[in-house]
């Protein structure tokens, strides 16, 4: 496969490139990985009334990693206090997982880093433009889902 002479394609993989570079996505809070903090949104964003606990495969389907991925993330949340398991007394094999008090906090000061990020950014490009940016990656993203484009040229072969 030959890379683009073409100068808009060549700016593109260039922005690409920066954008994955950039640290923004790898910051830490409060000592936790991004990878334990959006197990942790996920364990916040799953219970409710109905749901007082999350059980590993339902985390991992949520998350789309594999549930071996999800039990070693969950030891070292469980190690410093964020979470809590609880087996269920019928089925000893089932672990429900729910937020420590700790938990709360820690996915609370995450929330507001991550907020406090994306208006940094509002503020930084402004209105209009940050719209029209939430706009293109919205259409970017249906691009490459739709046409699953990122597969084929990503396995080297041809765009259906």
């Amino acid at each position: 496969m030959e890379i683009s002479t073409n100068p808009t394609a060549q700016k593109l993989l260039r922005s690409f490139m920066q954008f994955n570079k950039a640290e923004w996505h790898k910051q830490s809070v409060a000592g936790c990985k991004p990878s334990e903090i959006r197990v942790l949104f996920c364990i916040k964003r799953g219970l409710n009334a109905d749901t007082p606990e999350m059980k590993i495969s339902e985390i991992s389907k949520q998350l789309h990693v594999t549930s071996p991925t999800v039990t070693q993330l969950i030891k070292g949340l469980e190690a410093n206090g964020l979470i809590e398991r609880n087996t269920d007394p019928v089925d000893r094999r089932a672990v429900g997982i729910t937020l420590t008090e700790k938990g709360e906090k820690v996915t609370q000061q995450a929330a507001d880093a991550f907020s406090a990020s994306i208006h940094g950014l509002i503020d930084y490009l402004g209105e209009e433009q940050s719209n029209q940016l939430a706009e293109l990656l919205t259409r970017m993203f249906r691009y490459y889902n739709e046409k699953n484009v990122q597969n084929a040229y990503w396995n080297g072969e041809e765009e259906a």
